[in-house]
């Protein structure tokens, strides 16, 4: 008796198969990484206005603003560094070392910018400074590393998403503080959260044509 089970494929139905796994793989990248941008975005959106209605409205205490943001920031890096370990885990070829590298630099990036900054202002930087400096900081270190997925992953979303974060962080100081806040909420907030509903929309058609 014939055994059809055992019949190799034929071309057509290999390339299909082989689709449906690329596209598999795919939505275990893409998943993680709409919640990372989605993090992202409700902290430097939340966070930032929080500041600029601090200190240009004076709605609520300046440290209390900046608690807020510093803690959304502190969770936004965790967050980036276990899932860029996670994505490192056999995703698109990448080794389990380049993915804890990854992860492992948004702590390290984001220590050494917050020590660079508090030995500026140990040595006589201003706080009307350093209200430019930490910002912008921030947002070159997350469009730095941001390429650098880009590269990991051979993302597209994460190189304009780099790009803007980049353009952002450089431009900012240039509308002075408080307004840099508001820069920073909108384009730098605002970029991620259109990257996370993009990237989610990406999903959901990857679904359809599974």
């Amino acid at each position: 008796m014939h055994d059809h089970d055992d019949e190799p494929l034929d071309p057509a139905a290999m390339l299909a198969l082989l689709e449906r796994q690329q596209r598999a793989v795919g939505l275990a990248y893409l998943k993680p990484v709409t919640v990372l941008y989605a993090v992202w975005g409700v902290a430097w959106l939340v966070g930032f206005l929080l500041l600029w209605l601090a200190d240009a409205l004076g709605l609520l205490p300046l440290p209390v603003a900046g608690a807020i943001f510093g803690a959304l920031i502190v969770c936004s890096i965790v967050a980036s560094a276990l899932v860029g370990i996670r994505m490192g885990r056999g995703i698109r070829g990448t080794s389990n070392f380049q993915g804890a590298v990854y992860g492992i630099s948004w702590s390290l990036l984001g220590g050494a910018f917050a020590v660079l900054g508090m030995g500026l202002l140990q040595n006589g930087m201003s706080q009307e400074l350093a209200a430019l400096y930490f910002p912008s900081a921030y947002a070159l270190m997350a469009g730095a590393m941001y390429l650098t997925g880009a590269a990991l992953w051979n993302e597209r979303s994460q190189l304009v998403l780099g790009i803007v974060l980049l353009v952002i962080g450089a431009l900012s100081p240039f509308f002075g503080n408080p307004n840099n806040n508001l820069v920073m909420a909108i384009g730098g907030g605002g970029a991620f959260l259109v990257a996370s509903a993009v990237t989610f929309g990406r999903i959901r058609s990857e679904r359809r044509r599974s």
